[in-house]
């Protein structure tokens, strides 16, 4: 099914309740099919609605959720006012891949080592979600329900991203750490975004990935530096805290024990600078 209209989309989606996934990239979606993981009734493709377009209005970024990854990385809009999500998505597979893959797809697949996911949560994300009832906008904080499970049902798509646009005083960071070093699923990833106001550090949030059932918020650890201005003493404590907020498990690329020192270890040099 190729719609050419988000409408026509959406009452398709209606029509088949629950029984079509939604085609983008594919890069994900194809490679469960090929390995008959999932067996997929209906594909509805969403690669002539128009979702592939990056906006900026008074004061966000609009990505929309068929931008390929690529996109994303090559915009000017995006490097000037999301260079977070930028540094993030050039860690994202090969070239090949962030050709074909959209923003939407790594998101929806709600996969805990998500890169672009994971930078979008630190930078506070609201994601716009569409069906035949209308639109509704929901936090990227309250989308991930479980490993590959969001907030979306059957009938909905996303449309795009609002990311509320970086100032002069925003600073960032992000680290990732895998088996090799590229086009690796990350064992610990984490994203920080801020402002510095008068030496301070302010609106802090810490993103961390593949060490928990979701991307998640760092939120102790953020609280630890709030409102202060960051030595070295002080990014030990939130590293500590990142630490101790995870609930890492053991798995083919790494053990419990080893994401928890890599999330302090990786949360000390964001937030140093390294």
């Amino acid at each position: 099914i190729v719609p050419n209209d988000i409408g026509i989309a959406c009452d398709r989606l209606a029509q088949l309740k629950g029984k079509a996934h939604i085609l983008a990239g594919g890069t994900d979606l194809m490679v469960a099919t090929n390995l008959r993981r999932l067996f997929p009734q209906n594909l509805i493709y969403i690669g002539q609605l128009g979702l592939d377009q990056i906006t900026v209005d008074a004061s966000n970024l609009i990505i929309g959720a068929g931008t390929t990854i690529t996109g994303i990385i090559e915009s000017a809009d995006t490097q000037k006012k999301a260079p977070l999500l930028v540094d993030a998505c050039k860690e994202i597979a090969s070239p090949a891949i962030r050709n074909a893959a959209t923003i939407g797809g790594n998101v929806c697949n709600a996969s805990p080592a998500a890169d672009g996911a994971i930078a979008l949560l630190a930078l506070d994300t609201n994601v716009t979600i569409v069906s035949t009832r209308g639109e509704r906008s929901a936090a990227l904080k309250d989308f991930f329900t479980g490993p590959g499970e969001t907030v979306l049902e059957e009938d909905e798509l996303v449309k795009d991203f609002i990311i509320p646009g970086a100032t002069a005083d925003s600073k960032h960071g992000w680290a990732k750490i895998g088996q090799r070093k590229a086009e690796i699923i990350g064992i610990v990833c984490v994203a920080v975004n801020m402002s510095v106001e008068g030496g301070k550090c302010q609106n802090v949030r810490i993103a961390l990935g593949a060490v928990a059932p979701t991307p998640i918020l760092a939120t102790k650890a953020a609280a630890v530096i709030e409102g202060k201005a960051l030595d070295d003493q002080l990014i030990a404590r939130a590293a500590r805290a990142a630490a101790d907020e995870i609930s890492p498990i053991d798995d083919i690329r790494a053990s419990a024990w080893y994401r928890r020192q890599m999330t302090n270890e990786l949360v000390a040099r964001v937030l140093s600078g390294e």
